[in-house]
């Protein structure tokens, strides 16, 4: 995430899905008949999102997007369980997250930005409480451990928190030594719009079980591959919202792959 007031696209989300493979997804469209201006990639097991965008105008909020990342802490009981998909979709029409009975989900982070700038709300699961940060100015790297790591409730894994620790490092100081791209909600392709963020984005050179690797496959010892499924681009500006999106594996060195998205 990177927020500058003064520029003349102010901010930027760069968002990573990563998810075990084979759970079956859809990728961003109009997919919820109720909500029909929102956009979002669809997770076609629990019918919800990850990430969801509402372009704003005709009396509804925005533009806003909301980008959902899992949590660690307590989970929630099995018996009346709700998916935090349905987070992304609440948020971008304007709903109370305090309002909701949060012991029915999961930990999460759920990223709520706009043209102003963004808010991290967090829930560490079943007795906690839901936080609230605004981000500041310049750039933030939100993890399953939280904004910058520093969530109330972390992973008590030394591995998995090495490698979000060595994630961080590494592309924040890659995202910091080039030009700050301004993409605009026109007809640029992706490359054109986000510059020499784009390499960097697609994983940097980095293979995919690098302890650095922001596209990534991994085994954690259950017999399932956890990995990167998709990647979204998300500018904020006067002229709007633009959002740009690839499946993974994607083109490393520029924008093959990449597709923008209609709002």
């Amino acid at each position: 995430m990177s927020i500058e007031p003064a520029a003349a696209v102010p901010v930027l989300l760069l968002s990573v899905r990563d998810e075990y493979a084979g759970r079956r997804w859809a990728p961003p469209g109009h997919h919820w008949p109720g909500q029909p201006s929102a956009v979002g990639g669809l997770d076609l097991v629990a019918g919800g999102t990850w990430l969801a965008v509402e372009p704003g105008g005709a009396g509804a909020p925005g533009p806003v997007a909301a980008c959902l990342l899992n949590g660690f802490g307590t989970l929630a009981p099995e018996e009346g369980r709700l998916s935090r998909g349905e987070l992304p979709l609440l948020a971008v029409r304007g709903g109370r997250i305090d309002e909701l009975d949060l012991d029915r989900y999961d930990p999460f982070h759920l990223v709520v930005v706009g043209p102003a700038g963004a808010q991290v709300l967090s829930w560490g699961g079943s007795g906690g409480r839901l936080t609230g940060l605004e981000l500041p100015t310049g750039l933030s790297v939100i993890l399953n451990d939280g904004p910058e790591g520093l969530a109330e409730s972390r992973t008590t894994s030394e591995r998995i928190r090495a490698l979000m620790a060595a994630r961080a490092a590494h592309f924040r100081t890659r995202f910091a030594a080039e030009p700050r791209p301004r993409p605009r909600p026109g007809t640029a392709t992706a490359e054109e719009a986000w510059g020499g963020w784009l390499p960097i984005v697609t994983g940097d050179g980095l293979a995919f079980d690098d302890t650095a690797a922001l596209v990534q496959r991994r085994e954690f010892g259950d017999g399932r591959l956890w990995g990167s499924s998709s990647i979204s681009l998300l500018a904020f500006g006067d002229g709007g919202v633009r959002y740009d999106f690839a499946a993974v594996p994607v083109e490393p060195g520029g924008g093959e792959g990449w597709r923008r998205v209609e709002l």
